[in-house]
């Protein structure tokens, strides 16, 4: 059971945040809805210890209310940062575990705020590093240093192509060369989770994304070939993941 009594918000109150559970509770509060948004975790990267407090209320809520399953979601795409309560964290492990099968579920009816909630179930299942950067694959680029020459490659996988390249800030993306994607029976691990979860849901951008993700680039720089998300993982791993460890 988690210490109420240990539970700041982002003001340093300790009574506001149960107040404001017991208003959403009842009625679907939109005026409560915001201020626990703020009082648990503001813009940025920063939860409040307040927010464990309030995680087993809100996944309690969340198969009946879209703003209780964001916020617990948001709460938890955030544990990998700076809160300095790793206990009271691991207090939660039951109810974020309880929290990852109501999310798949919501996943497989297509909903309208897909990628946020499969952004969400990542950061259940500890992948706090790809929560935080997958888009839509309409316009996404990564930055990563070749490990061979350690010059800075862009990486796109999108609708302007799906490639690597040099970015120059007045030439725009240059000497491009074409990613290879991963073949979907070779993936493993996170890699085989995503692709076969978006390709299940009906999502092929997505899974057409994480193939290419989970693929290999080529350095502009020397011509060598790196696995693209091997390198990302390795450069992005937080330092100190959770109690809650990955999946």
């Amino acid at each position: 059971m988690v210490d109420r009594a240990r539970m700041r918000d982002c003001f340093g109150e300790v009574d506001r945040v149960p107040e404001l559970l017991a208003r959403v509770e009842h009625r679907d509060d939109l005026e409560a809805w915001d201020e626990l948004g703020y009082r648990l975790c503001l813009e940025g990267d920063l939860v409040f210890p307040a927010g464990f407090a309030a995680l087993p209320t809100l996944v309690r809520l969340a198969p009946t209310s879209a703003r209780a399953r964001g916020l617990a979601g948001t709460i938890i795409a955030r544990v990998a940062g700076p809160h300095g309560c790793d206990d009271l964290l691991a207090d939660c492990a039951d109810v974020i575990a309880e929290f990852g099968p109501l999310l798949d579920r919501h996943l497989q009816a297509r909903p309208d705020d897909y990628l946020p909630t499969f952004l969400h179930l990542l950061a259940v299942r500890g992948q706090y590093h790809w929560s935080a950067v997958l888009g839509d694959f309409t316009d996404d680029f990564f930055q990563l240093g070749c490990p061979n020459c350690a010059v800075e490659v862009t990486i796109a996988v999108g609708n302007y192509g799906h490639y690597s390249a040099i970015r120059d800030w007045n030439l725009g993306d240059v000497d491009r060369r074409d990613l290879r994607p991963a073949v979907p029976r070779a993936l493993e691990g996170i890699g085989r989770w995503m692709h076969e979860t978006a390709v299940r849901d009906g999502q092929d951008t997505l899974a057409d994304g994480i193939a290419y993700v989970f693929g290999d680039a080529e350095c502009p720089g020397c011509a060598c070939r790196f696995n693209v998300a091997a390198e990302y993982t390795a450069a992005n791993l937080p330092d100190r993941l959770s109690a809650l460890g990955t999946h």
